[in-house]
């Protein structure tokens, strides 16, 4: 008897139809898959240009906005009291930081102004508390103190001091307020009191010129919060100032306390 051998290993047939088959499978997939692959490579190519320029713009309003605060930061830090204050028909200090009314006492005491407004107290302080806490002369704050309780953030400084500017006749006011919210108090009262001459007279209780600023953590967060609001109010330069007729809500110097 004759035993055949075949050249091939066993099942070798089956394999290699099994392997053709899925070569084949393979092949007509891709060239089933060309034209979609093609279309989302083309895609994005088309998107790669936006990408770049999307990053690049998104990277200089970084750049930008940080170049301008500091700038904003070291104009801040070179703010400091004149030595030499103009005298104005009246003298108007913003609350919300130390010193500041204090400061502005000083000047009316010294004759730098006719009358003083405070603006932004709060509606539980009277006459009494602020003059015990800046050591005021009762007959001064009598005569020539006037306080606001209406204004609750810088804006409503702005309206509540213009309205007390107009009703007045003033042509000249101080503006005391801290170094760091002057640029912004200043831009809101210039909305509105075009006309008047503001004479700022920032208080300063932390130094930060020479580049103070960088090493004062709490400095450089109180300014950074500060860049945030005046490019805010910049962008309310865009819309027409609100109107400042009627009376500002004071209690006059001749009310009871």
């Amino acid at each position: 008897m004759t035993l055949s051998v075949s050249s091939h290993p066993a099942g070798s047939g089956c394999s290699n139809t099994a392997f053709g088959i899925n070569h084949a499978g393979a092949m007509t997939g891709h060239f089933e898959q060309g034209p979609h692959a093609a279309t989302t490579t083309s895609a994005r190519r088309g998107l790669w240009p936006f990408v770049r320029w999307l990053t690049a713009g998104t990277f200089g309003l970084c750049l930008l906005f940080l170049l301008g605060f500091a700038i904003f930061a070291s104009h801040i830090g070179s703010l400091a009291a004149p030595k030499d204050v103009r005298a104005a028909d009246a003298i108007i200090v913003v609350t919300g930081g130390q010193s500041r009314i204090d400061a502005a006492v000083d000047l009316l005491r010294s004759g730098k102004g006719k009358r003083l407004l405070i603006s932004g107290v709060n509606p539980m302080a009277k006459r009494e508390d602020l003059r015990a806490a800046t050591g005021g002369d009762r007959g001064l704050f009598a005569c020539c103190v006037d306080i606001d309780h209406a204004a609750l953030d810088t804006i409503g400084n702005a309206e509540e001091s213009a309205k007390w500017v107009r009703g007045h006749a003033y042509d000249s006011v101080i503006l005391v307020t801290n170094n760091y919210h002057m640029p912004r108090t200043m831009l809101e009262m210039r909305r509105l009191l075009d006309h008047e001459d503001l004479q700022p007279y920032p208080v300063v209780n932390t130094r930060l010129d020479g580049g103070g600023w960088l090493t004062k953590p709490k400095a450089l967060r109180v300014l950074f919060t500060e860049y945030t609001k005046y490019l805010a109010a910049l962008a309310r330069g865009a819309f027409p100032a609100p109107a400042t007729h009627g009376n500002v809500e004071v209690v006059n110097a001749r009310t009871a306390n």
